[in-house]
């Protein structure tokens, strides 16, 4: 949580941090100022004070938002600074950073450098900035343990509040979608229908889909994945938007929206087939439904987050599907980790692969999602469930939004036929 800033900051020996990027889309800068339209902006933290917030005169209002120590960056005389620096622009820029980090003390000591900006600009900002203030060591981490993913990793009652809200827009939207579909016509090649009697394509539903979201007031910032038959088996395949949208094939429909200006998201998967199912499929889903049932009975306290990749691999491989228990690398079967956290960050810690330590666990506060899947691409078929979940202050493993598990839906406006053999 945000109150255990300082202390993850002390821990990592970071005497202070630096954030660059707009403060919409952009988690780390968010997380520190409550997002809001602020482009452009730097955010510096010395370990134990407040941040301060630097940014253009025409964002004061939005920055004031933030409740932070403003600064605007028309303090410094950037016509100077860029004469000074002969017109080189990164110069001129590091030049204005140097003024920047004086004005609030840090001048010396570990500096963590995070947001989500153009590369380029920082590495050469940051390169003179290094030249003007050489007592600063400026400090990289790996994205999924850096300070920000370790505050992030449990949530306040606001947090989960806000995600839980997102999952009532998400799981809106998902009725929409199959209130939508199973009131299609149906053709003679069991082939969906729009209402002027044209097949209806995945295409056609994303757009439904991006419309419903966008209606529920979010966002889809990285995207989502409504696909059919064999793209239904490639795990992170959007979907084809020429595919026909068909009868009795697998359709996963993964949706991740977040809040607009790029807050906290929320992850929810079914699985369905439209009118009927094949023995085959069925089988599948079921086994796919059976472990996430057994998932959610198991859920304990305190438990290493992978311990339950583990489990779903052993219970897949004992119904004969490869997972990464025995395979490296599966294209086939069960081949991703069971589930991530959920918050700013669509996947953030507490991660269940096993290359994960025990240190991911199951705590109070964590938001994480549960999504056992089998895929089967040249079968024409993939599965997956999911849900978000918390772990609420008293241990209990509770779902933030419900949604039936159906996997064949049925159609309004079709009857199988069934001919008998004689």
């Amino acid at each position: 949580m945000k109150s255990d800033f300082d202390a993850i900051m002390k821990s990592r020996n970071l005497d202070a941090i630096v954030v660059f990027g707009n403060a919409e889309h952009n988690p780390p800068m968010y997380y520190l100022t409550g997002g809001g339209h602020v482009s452009h902006a730097t955010v510096i933290k010395k370990r134990g004070e407040d941040a301060a917030y630097f940014h253009n005169d025409m964002e004061r209002d939005e920055a004031a938002k933030s409740g932070l120590k403003l600064i605007p960056y028309s303090k410094y005389d950037y016509e100077a600074l860029l004469k000074k620096a002969n017109g080189d622009l990164l110069l001129a820029s590091a030049l204005r950073n140097q003024l920047m980090f004086e004005e609030v003390g840090v001048t010396k000591g570990r500096v963590g450098v995070y947001g989500n900006y153009d590369l380029s600009a920082i590495f050469g900002q940051l390169t003179h900035l290094q030249k003007l203030l050489p007592e600063i060591e400026f400090v990289g981490e790996p994205r999924e343990d850096s300070i920000f993913m370790r505050a992030m990793e449990t949530k306040d009652a606001n947090e989960v509040t806000r995600v839980r809200k997102m999952g009532k827009v998400t799981t809106q939207v998902v009725g929409k979608v199959r209130d939508y579909l199973t009131a299609c016509d149906v053709n003679d090649d069991e082939v969906l229908l729009k209402e002027d009697g044209s097949p209806l394509t995945v295409g056609d539903v994303h757009s439904k889909i991006r419309l419903w979201v966008s209606e529920h007031g979010a966002e889809l910032p990285s995207g989502f994945i409504f696909a059919i038959g064999r793209d239904a088996g490639v795990p992170h395949s959007a979907g084809n938007p020429t595919d026909l949208m068909k009868l009795g094939q697998t359709i996963v429909f993964d949706i991740y929206p977040a809040e607009a200006g790029g807050g906290y998201y929320y992850d929810f998967t079914r699985t369905w087939t439209l009118g009927y199912a094949t023995p085959e499929a069925q089988e599948l889903f079921d086994q796919v439904k059976d472990i996430y049932d057994r998932l959610m009975d198991n859920f304990d306290l305190n438990t290493p987050f992978k311990h339950y990749h583990q489990m779903t691999c052993e219970y897949f491989e004992s119904k004969g599907h490869q997972t990464p228990l025995n395979t490296k690398a599966p294209v086939e079967g069960y081949v991703h980790s069971l589930g991530h956290g959920v918050g700013l960050n669509i996947h953030e810690r507490p991660f269940s692969g096993f290359t994960t330590g025990d240190d991911q666990r199951l705590t109070p506060g964590v938001i994480i999602t549960s999504e056992p899947g089998l895929y089967y691409p040249e079968k024409g078929m993939g599965f997956r469930i999911e849900d978000t979940l918390w772990v609420n202050p008293e241990g209990t493993v509770e779902k933030l939004a419900e949604f039936p598990y159906d996997f064949v839906l049925p159609m309004k406006k079709w009857k199988k036929t069934v001919i008998s053999e004689r």
